[in-house]
């Protein structure tokens, strides 16, 4: 579905730029003098769909890098983020690691005497009855 879509509008849109372009071919003078404009120090001659295409292939490029400028605040929210999940599954991995461990400790403590954590007598070590 993906590769139809593609087809559906790259097609169009090369058959749109092909018809454009041979259509504008007619050269023109794009001056960067502002001062003299008769007879400009720095000018370049290139045919008109060449100045329209290079124009709108940097007005992208100028977009594309002031939205990546004004997402910056995001990415580094991201890699906080990012970070602190990272810290999180390394704390919950070793809190496993222990918790597994004090299972098997609890499983080696020895059981109960029948007769009470005092013994026969039900005294403390100072002889006194519990």
């Amino acid at each position: 579905m993906r590769k139809f879509f593609t087809a559906l509008v790259v097609i169009p849109l090369g058959l749109i730029f092909i018809v454009f372009a041979v259509a504008n071919r007619h050269f023109v003078t794009v001056s960067f003098d502002p001062f003299n404009s008769t007879d400009p120090a720095i000018a370049v001659s290139m045919p008109l769909f060449a100045v329209i295409i290079a124009v709108a292939i940097l007005g992208v490029a100028a977009g594309g890098m002031a939205t990546w400028f004004r997402q910056r605040h995001w990415r580094r929210a991201a890699r906080q983020h990012e970070a602190d999940a990272r810290r999180a599954r390394a704390e919950t991995a070793d809190l496993r690691a222990a918790a597994a461990v004090s299972r098997v400790d609890q499983q080696r403590l020895p059981a109960p005497s029948q007769y009470g954590f005092y013994g026969v007598a039900g005294r403390d070590k100072q002889g006194a009855t519990l």
